[in-house]
């Protein structure tokens, strides 16, 4: 059965780094009602092998899709590096499917004055080297410098962002020689939106910073308007659900989301 304009948007993240983009599609699309799934119990996916990731994506995805959801974030660069090829040929004829990596790539390009990119994410979304492999099936003109910054998303989640300890670790990854003369940085992890002036302050004004939160939303948009999907008025409420609850997730939430919201434990492997 087609979907509909008024079934809700679907996005999941290994937590609740994807809130970042929840809010931005949040704010582009104000009419649509979005389902959040936070899956907390397995966080982070940064270091989880690749059939972990599918298996976790495959099971949330089903339940997005029981939700009645029309189409699908995967609101995490590693999901979207390692399950997101499995996850569209299996509910392409269903929903929309979308990841949080190609909307980025196909940004940088359009922007023919971009020579040298740094690109910095989790240990998987880097180890994967997806964002190079797909910038240079577009661009093989790029040169491309990739780093691991496992320490980045659980400093951001322990709420060290935008202060002397963030600056000082940010620095310690941004000062290597191979992120010299860089024309731009990729912040591939969901998490990092948070502490863009911060990694904007420690490089050259020249610098453009690509992150998802600002070619997802857009995307979407684009994708939902040609598919005859855009909601022309919300008709429910936005929804947030986590695997794993504890309150000091609920407090986080506010830094990802820009606003209080109230989190609903939804455990969907208590009977796998």
């Amino acid at each position: 059965m087609k979907p509909g304009k008024q079934q809700p948007i679907g996005i999941f993240d290994s937590g609740i780094g994807g809130l970042t983009v929840a809010n931005a599609i949040s704010g582009a699309l104000p009419q649509e009602q979005i389902i959040y799934f936070g899956d907390t119990a397995h966080l982070p996916y940064g270091d989880k092998s690749a059939r972990a990731i599918k298996q976790y994506a495959y099971i949330i995805v089903d339940f997005l899709i029981e939700q009645q959801c029309k189409a699908v974030v995967i609101a995490c660069n590693s999901a979207s590096s390692v399950a997101y090829p499995f996850l569209y040929e299996l509910y392409r004829e269903d929903i929309l499917i979308f990841n949080v990596i190609d909307p980025v790539v196909k940004g940088i390009a359009q922007d023919l004055s971009l020579r040298k990119i740094g690109i910095i994410g989790t240990q998987a979304t880097i180890q994967s080297g997806i964002y190079e492999r797909k910038l240079l099936e577009l661009r093989p003109d790029l040169e491309i410098r990739s780093l691991a910054t496992p320490l980045l998303a659980p400093m951001i989640e322990a709420g060290f962002y935008n202060n002397n300890i963030s600056r000082a670790v940010l620095e310690s990854y941004l000062k290597r020689p191979e992120f010299l003369e860089l024309d731009a940085l990729v912040l591939a992890c969901t998490h990092y939106p948070l502490i863009k002036n911060d990694i904007a302050s420690l490089l050259p004004d020249h610098v453009k910073i690509f992150a998802n939160t600002d070619f997802v939303p857009r995307e979407l948009k684009l994708e939902l308007e040609r598919h005859y999907l855009l909601n022309p008025q919300r008709t429910g409420n936005n929804r947030f659900y986590v695997s794993d609850y504890t309150e000091a997730f609920e407090q986080t939430t506010r830094a990802f989301y820009g606003q209080s919201i109230h989190l609903e434990l939804c455990n969907l492997w208590k009977n796998q």
